[in-house]
């Protein structure tokens, strides 16, 4: 089992929800049917370790999902969860569509031009509400957003872990 650290982040627990140890879960994950279908997931141990914690049901609640736990049978014991991250192994995941890519694949890519000089390194994904999504660069001069488009993003190569990328305009390189 790999490392808790290295697993992927789904959700994080919100707070208990209800009084037979319910708990309201904000998820990480733009796949809708995620929560619905989760069996099982991994909490962190206080030593760091990954714990497997089992679904009993699911179901969503205003932009959240409420998950039962197997074991966790009081607001107390739900307590004890709030503000736990839920994750899973990275095996876990589904396959996607070619061109398609999980937020923690992206972080930590060097970025660079198209001629090969260094633009920065992917810090994270922003979701923006729209359409595309927006890569956050750290940059030698700061943050800079970059639009995950085909207009700016002309490969992704995680192999590598480098993607090649145009400037949008508003950004002032050095």
């Amino acid at each position: 089992m790999a490392a808790f650290a290295e697993m992927v982040l789904v959700g994080r627990v919100v707070k208990p929800q209800g009084r037979h140890g319910e708990l309201a879960v904000e998820p990480f994950s733009d796949r809708e049917d995620r929560f619905p279908k989760l069996e099982r997931a991994f909490v962190a141990t206080p030593g760091g370790e990954a714990r497997e914690i089992r679904v009993e049901h699911c179901f969503a609640h205003k932009h959240r999902f409420v998950l039962k736990l197997a074991g966790i049978d009081s607001i107390e014991a739900a307590e004890t969860l709030r503000g736990a991250e839920l994750r899973i192994a990275e095996s876990e995941l589904a396959a996607l569509p070619e061109g398609s890519y999980y937020y923690h694949q992206l972080a930590g890519l060097q970025v660079d031009d198209e001629q090969g000089s260094s633009i920065g390194v992917v810090e994270s994904v922003m979701e923006t509400g729209a359409d595309t999504r927006v890569l956050v660069v750290r940059t030698p001069q700061g943050e800079t957003l970059l639009p995950f488009a085909d207009a700016f993003v002309r490969s992704v190569d995680l192999a590598r872990s480098r993607i090649v990328a145009v400037l949008p305009e508003y950004v002032v390189a050095d």
